[in-house]
């Protein structure tokens, strides 16, 4: 199943995908269930299923406008130098635990919306990366029992503005600027994903390829991040972990290659979807 959010009539409310369609749950069900993270977090994922198909009505793509997966997650944590080949372009030292760092639920973004510049940095980066949005709460969630805590998968965008970045060791600044943090274009249930190791990540820019990398290269699996996540913090339903971005980012390659106005930047995950922003410049 591929679940997305979306505006209708000025409304937020979310669907499944259906061809260029959404079936969308009945009025009694999004008053129950008024956004996604509300569904996943009353595992009431079957009964969307059935209710959207039998009870609900269809919108058309064209008539909406598109919101982040998860437009209001309660946290959204990020791995970062989880893939050997963008540990080697950082000439960065292996680690022995996730570097994780956070990225705010209001710097995100969605599919077909601009990723947006600040007007005075020129060091504008694409990091594309696969996100899991968590399904059942937990704490101290071991590693043979993660993936009954995933609701399902979706590309991200950790778009990151260099310079700010480093500006001191801590990333947050760089991580967080407003509209950077691109998401969607849908969620694929778990369920339709039997192995997530198996996908392959693509990001382009301007329809050429500038990282290509298997999910199954990851340094610090899935279940390890869950572990290792959930061991000092409890993740809730609709909490969103990026896990890190391949090889290739343009802040790495000699000499930089940053994006600029107007670039269309596309992250696509097998099966995933295309995750598609233009670049623009905060006003």
């Amino acid at each position: 199943m591929k679940l997305a959010s979306f505006q209708f009539k000025g409304h937020a409310i979310y669907g499944c995908v259906d061809g260029d369609q959404y079936l969308i749950p009945s009025a009694a069900f999004l008053e129950r269930h008024p956004d996604l993270a509300s569904v996943i977090r009353d595992g009431a994922l079957k009964e969307l299923r059935e209710n959207a198909g039998s009870q609900g009505g269809r919108v058309a793509f064209a008539d909406t406008i598109p919101l982040p997966v998860i437009p209001n997650p309660g946290k959204v944590i990020c791995v970062g130098l989880n893939y050997k080949s963008h540990v080697a372009e950082t000439k960065r030292a292996d680690s022995e635990y996730p570097s994780l760092f956070l990225r705010f639920s209001d710097t995100l973004v969605a599919d077909g919306a601009p990723v947006l510049r600040p007007a005075f940095s020129d060091r504008f980066d694409w990091e594309g990366e696969l996100a899991f949005v968590i399904g059942k709460g937990g704490r101290h969630i071991p590693k043979a029992q993660a993936f009954e805590h995933i609701a399902g998968y979706a590309c991200f965008n950790d778009v990151t503005v260099r310079d700010w970045q480093r500006h001191t060791h801590q990333f947050t600044p760089g991580k967080n600027f407003p509209d950077t943090g691109a998401f969607g274009p849908y969620l694929v249930t778990a369920e339709d994903v039997p192995d997530v190791g198996t996908l392959t990540l693509e990001t382009r820019v301007n329809g050429n390829v500038m990282q290509r990398a298997s999910v199954g290269d990851l340094i610090f699996d899935i279940p390890v991040l869950v572990e290792y996540i959930s061991a000092f913090t409890p993740l809730s339903p609709g909490d969103v972990i990026a896990t890190g971005t391949p090889g290739g980012v343009g802040d790495r390659r000699e000499p930089p290659l940053y994006m600029k106005d107007g670039d269309v930047v596309e992250v696509e995950i097998t099966g995933l979807g295309i995750l598609r922003n233009q670049v623009g410049i905060a006003g």
